[in-house]
């Protein structure tokens, strides 16, 4: 399975509390699209919000994230990990 990195903007101003209901959406979608949401992260001031997940394509993280209501074009696979 691949693991995909997201970023999102826009998101000046969010709580922690509107950070953790967005990401419960992403999770209550993710089975139908087989990805799985491990992680957000959010600079509030900046409006960034980053996304971690693993699933089958950039495609189905997308449709997950469109149908929870906060797409984004910037989805970039993680193919090499170092730790």
């Amino acid at each position: 399975m691949a693991r995909f990195m997201d970023v999102h903007s826009g998101f000046v101003g969010v709580t922690e509390e509107q950070l953790r209901e967005a990401h419960e959406r992403d999770l209550a979608m993710e089975d139908a699209e087989g990805v799985h949401f491990e992680h957000a992260w959010m600079d509030p001031e900046s409006g960034k919000v980053f996304c971690l997940s693993s699933g089958p394509s950039k495609e189905a993280v997308l449709r997950v994230h469109e149908q929870a209501g906060h797409p984004t074009a910037e989805i970039y696979e993680l193919p090499v990990e170092v730790g």
